[in-house]
């Protein structure tokens, strides 16, 4: 039976789901040990990963998986807990960067020791490291088609530093 519904691209994508699915549902358990929800390790990353440890709210809302509600209400719990600051844009009255606060920046240096084994566990170590470099770059293809809005940074910060 050679139809459309044994088409490939369709095991294909249904692959990738499912071991995404997979993949945040092993490493979200670790997350809940820590007592840091999956979507806070994330949002802190992308935060403390980007220049000053500081990113505009519409560039962290184009990298993470949330609706611009969704993301104001994350970060409003973890502006709650300490872990980041909102600082205004100087240049737009409408637009707030998000910053890592030293609490935040502790918190993330405790807990990525204990994540990258797991992620040596769940991912990482299952590929070779040709075949990690491969996927990532496949993946950052795919992002750059996909998503290009997370790809690139405003070149501006309330720091008066380009991030681009």
């Amino acid at each position: 039976m050679n139809g459309p519904l044994d088409d490939e691209r369709l095991t294909t994508v249904g692959l990738f789901f499912e071991t995404a699915a997979g993949l945040e549902a092993a490493l979200g358990r670790h997350l809940d040990s820590y007592g840091l929800p999956r979507v806070w390790l994330e949002v802190l990353l992308r935060v403390a990963r980007s220049p000053r440890r500081e990113l505009r709210m519409a560039d962290l809302a184009a990298q993470v998986a949330l609706s611009p509600s969704g993301l104001t209400r994350a970060v409003d719990k973890i502006e709650e807990a300490g872990l980041v600051s909102r600082v205004s844009c100087p240049s737009d009255r409408r637009g707030a960067f998000v910053r890592l606060t030293e609490a935040g920046r502790e918190r993330l240096e405790s807990i990525i020791p204990a994540h990258l084994t797991h992620l040596e566990e769940d991912f990482t170590g299952l590929l070779s490291h040709t075949e990690l470099a491969r996927f990532t770059a496949t993946l950052r293809k795919l992002r750059d088609h996909l998503n290009p809005g997370a790809a690139q940074l405003t070149p501006e910060s309330p720091s008066g530093i380009n991030t681009a």
